[in-house]
């Protein structure tokens, strides 16, 4: 069974990175856009030990798909970079970024948007991370029995 892990709100904290640079530099549209950005968000409550659990499960054949920043070029290494700091090298090999999740063949894409980046054409279950169904890692290893 594959499974593919978004990043940005479903392993790693976006939104507070996001938060926090507005505040900080109001003048900024787009904090995303900033040098460092991507390497250095945090990650999500349980998402480490999670991720961490379902690549190790025989049943699973995991992978994160995340989607590329157009507003930041070097998103692409700095989510790279993220990975191997905090899931290690082996991970970095697991590690897909495409604009348009529809096109990659799978069985659960967990996802924090259920459209927007090509989710919309995934043939596989989404699960909703934040949903009601999924508010938190405890959730999705529940459902996913690990």
């Amino acid at each position: 069974m594959i499974i593919y892990v978004d990043m940005d709100d479903v392993i790693c904290d976006f939104q507070k990175a996001f938060n926090e640079a507005t505040l900080k530099n109001p003048q900024i549209k787009y904090p995303q856009s900033q040098y460092g950005f991507f390497a250095n968000l945090e990650p999500i409550k349980g998402a480490i030990s999670a991720v961490s659990a379902i690549n190790d499960c025989p049943k699973y054949d995991f992978y994160i798909l995340t989607a590329p920043s157009p507003r930041n070029p070097l998103c692409y290494t700095e989510k790279r970079v993220w990975v191997e700091k905090y899931l290690g090298y082996d991970f970095v090999e697991k590690l897909i970024i495409c604009s348009n999740k529809g096109l990659l063949k799978g069985d659960i894409l967990i996802d924090d948007y259920i459209s927007g980046k090509g989710q919309e054409s995934f043939e596989g279950k989404i699960f909703q991370f934040g949903s009601a169904e999924f508010p938190n890692w405890d959730a999705v290893r529940s459902e996913l029995k690990i």
